[in-house]
């Protein structure tokens, strides 16, 4: 089962789904922007609560949720921030230019560790192609995408080929011109 697991893994990284490089390096030196409806801090704790149409923005890097909670490392600045909305999505421009999408019940994000872990009906596309299971977790630092599934479920994984991506864009870019 775990050569199965990692056989998945490989053949996932290899594919374009995962071809490009997030745009890490420029959006982890942006500032983190937050806007909420509302907000409420627990100062003893260090933990920030943002409700109701929460957007967070950093770089091309855009989280929306319906709450999300900012944890703070005792002794450390370092910040872990927990989406949750149905769904909480989380989408980044790709250096390539490519739009990278997340959706999921949950979304944790950790700028410190590189990580973006999504859980609860966890989906990530890109390019038409797309991976679904009940969590998964993505490294920005090494690319590396590890999908789970409880035991009673499976992952799900599509590839669109690059054909059909093209004939998609070129056939909205018509309609958009024919609308025009």
């Amino acid at each position: 089962m775990k050569l199965l697991k990692n056989s998945l893994l490989c053949l996932l990284l290899s594919t374009p789904l995962f071809s490009s490089a997030f745009a890490e390096k420029f959006d982890i030196k942006q500032k983190i922007e937050i806007n909420a409806s509302r907000q409420a801090v627990d100062l003893k704790n260090k933990i920030f609560s943002y409700i109701d149409d929460v957007v967070i923005t950093q770089g091309s890097l855009v989280i929306r949720a319906d709450l999300v909670q900012v944890l703070t490392q005792s002794g450390s600045e370092e910040k872990t921030y927990i989406a949750k909305g149905k769904p909480a999505t989380f989408k980044q421009t790709l250096a390539d230019g490519t739009p990278l999408s997340l959706q999921a019940d949950e979304i944790r994000y950790e700028p410190a560790n590189n990580l973006v872990i999504i859980s609860g009906n966890a989906l990530l596309q890109q390019e038409g192609s797309e991976v679904s299971g009940s969590r998964i977790t993505y490294n920005i630092a090494t690319q590396y995408v590890n999908a789970e599934s409880k035991s009673n479920e499976r992952t799900k994984t599509i590839f669109q080929p690059k054909e059909k991506i093209k004939a998609t864009t070129t056939d909205a870019k018509t309609q958009e011109k024919s609308n025009l």
